[in-house]
């Protein structure tokens, strides 16, 4: 029973870590492929390192302090948190797959990417335009990534694996990126949105509740009833949320 526990939390963390780092690092790459193709690629990775290096050094200060909170604060801190941003996911997904919002394109975003860069002064030295983008690219959409990781790592008492899966994560990204040598603009990034919001939102709940002194059934097991409910909810907003749509456009 507690390794099926244990099981069941470490699965939705490392799902949630994983699906939030593949989708930001997958924007991310756009970027940077439209660096390199256009201004050249030693600023573009040049941009890059020192996104991940800021990034990194971000998990490496502010992950032990948070480990210096006192538990039940901690808790119902990090559950806040969870819950915002699962709930800014999800909204965000559920509006592109009812079409009341347009679906990320990581072409569209190349494109105009490659014009803006178009649009700046060619550098005679140092491309300053060609790395800040780069940089800018990673480490913003990269930010999101570190405050998953820093509050799921920190309230699991997991942060090393939370971190080590966002770093394998952040790896598999760039082979792949360096393999097909273009944006992966045929990810399912909306579904893996979707997933991310649910695991957020499960997590924030149950930290929410322990912070408060809820005693879950089953403990960390009861974090795979929680991600069934959430999901089956979000499917349900969906379906009548078009059918909703429909009936208006009709």
């Amino acid at each position: 029973m507690i390794a099926t526990t244990v099981s069941s939390g470490t699965v939705v963390l490392i799902g949630a870590v994983f699906l939030a780092c593949a989708v930001e690092m997958v924007e991310a790459l756009t970027i940077v492929v439209a660096v390199g193709h256009t201004r050249g690629w030693r600023w573009a990775l040049e941009g890059v390192v020192v996104a991940l290096l800021a990034l990194g050094a971000l998990v490496g200060a502010f992950g032990p302090a948070l480990i210096h909170v006192p538990l039940t604060w901690l808790r119902l801190i990090v559950g806040g948190v969870l819950l915002i941003f699962g709930l800014q996911w999800l909204r965000k997904a559920v509006l592109r797959a009812t079409g009341l919002k347009a679906k990320h394109d990581e072409d569209i975003i190349y494109a105009e990417t490659v014009a803006e860069l178009n649009a700046a002064p060619l550098a005679t030295s140092r491309d300053q335009v060609a790395f800040m983008m780069a940089f800018k690219g990673v480490f913003l959409e990269g930010l999101e990534v570190v405050i998953t990781v820093l509050t799921l790592g920190t309230s699991a008492h997991r942060l090393g694996l939370a971190s080590a899966v966002a770093g394998a994560t952040v790896a598999l990204v760039a082979i792949t990126g360096v393999l097909v040598a273009k944006q992966l603009s045929s990810v399912p990034e909306n579904a893996m949105k979707t997933g991310v919001g649910v695991m957020l939102i499960s997590y924030g709940t149950f930290w929410v509740g322990e912070g408060l002194s809820i005693h879950w059934p089953g403990n960390d097991g009861f974090l795979a009833l929680l991600v069934g409910i959430y999901a089956i909810t979000t499917y349900g907003v969906i379906v009548l949320t078009r059918q909703a749509t429909r009936k208006v456009a009709a």
